[in-house]
């Protein structure tokens, strides 16, 4: 059976949130690691259904992609929350989840956003304002070298029509002023794998955008038994009244 739905920025984000929290590797760090969220806008989500409440999102941000002319007072946003950190399923008070990385191994997972996709390639794309590399720059080598998974919940709105390793290589030879871009790979974690987890189908991105509210948005085509795709239906009836995550 197949069924098509559309989906805003914030149920997007909310869906992704939601599978991210049932995803295998996240569970059972739950129950026997750690799992580090470090700050970001999608990942406002992942803590809240982490933590099964709700949190000021708004507070949860580094860096934004913002219209022009409005500021992050404008919007209201900040990154004065404290990081959310697991272990074992409990929160650990007083340590970011950069600084939690020291303490990482194998089967734990520390999740961070991405500002641009190249799905089929497998990479996402990090813009970098700070001048060591920021959330990136901390734990990437730490990460790799300890298998510590690194998991990257991140939006079909986010993808380029363009190679983000061919962005990021014109970037360092034209120089100017302006944030690089670090492509990263990870466990790339969209829409996509959120169904695929949350209710077993297969997921095709067929279209994005629109307008009414839907700017931004994607479409996706579903399929899947009768049983699955009935758990689509129920999903998005759960997604149906998520606000904006910002409504300025």
């Amino acid at each position: 059976m197949r069924t098509d739905i559309v989906l805003t920025v914030a149920q997007s984000k909310r869906l992704i949130g939601r599978g991210v929290a049932r995803y295998w590797p996240v569970e059972e760090a739950l129950s026997s690691g750690t799992v580090a969220v470090a700050k970001g806008g999608t990942n406002a989500y992942v803590v809240e259904e982490l933590l099964g409440e709700r949190i000021e999102r708004n507070r949860y941000v580094t860096g934004q992609i913002l219209p022009r002319g409005v500021s992050r007072a404008d919007a209201g946003l900040s990154a004065d929350l404290p990081d959310v950190v697991l272990v074992k399923g409990e929160r650990l008070e007083g340590v970011s989840a950069t600084e939690a990385v020291k303490d990482m191994g194998e089967g734990d997972v520390f999740v961070k956003g991405a500002n641009a996709l190249n799905y089929e390639d497998d990479v996402a794309g990090v813009l970098i304002g700070h001048p060591t590399g920021g959330t990136v720059g901390e734990v990437i080598g730490t990460l790799v070298a300890r298998r510590i998974r690194f998991l990257i919940p991140v939006g079909l709105e986010k993808s380029l029509p363009v190679s983000i390793e061919e962005a990021a290589r014109v970037l360092e030879t034209e120089g100017g002023k302006g944030c690089s871009l670090w492509p990263v790979r990870g466990d790339i974690f969209t829409e996509v794998e959120a169904l695929g987890v949350l209710c077993g189908v297969e997921a095709v991105p067929i279209g994005a955008g629109g307008v009414a509210g839907a700017e931004g948005g994607v479409w996706l085509a579903c399929f899947g038994t009768d049983e699955q795709i009935g758990a689509v239906k129920a999903l998005m009836d759960e997604l149906q009244d998520e606000p904006p995550f910002v409504a300025l």
